[in-house]
């Protein structure tokens, strides 16, 4: 199962501890964490399913090219990290 990780600021929002769960993509993955804590779903995906502008999601360190479906590659030793995304100048 992957490993799902998660910042510190975010987990001041919502309790989201670092879990495991099965899947061979990106929304396979966080649909089994979401399943166990359907409050972070809003945090870290809009109403349509896609990755919130402000949030970023890397597996194994490369950070997701499909943040609308999702169907990034995922291996059962992947690590994946949930953050806030930076910007400015």
């Amino acid at each position: 199962m992957a490993s799902v990780h998660f910042t510190q600021n975010l987990r001041r929002l919502v309790d989201c501890p670092s879990a495991q769960a099965p899947g061979a993509t990106v929304k396979e993955v966080l649909d089994g964490i979401f399943a166990a804590n359907p409050r972070l779903r809003g945090y870290v995906l809009d109403e349509h399913g896609a990755i919130r502008k402000h949030m970023v999601v890397f597996v194994d360190g490369t950070a997701v090219a499909d943040r609308d479906g999702l169907a990034d590659p995922v291996r059962a030793e992947s690590t994946i990290y949930v953050m806030q995304a930076l910007s400015g100048g």
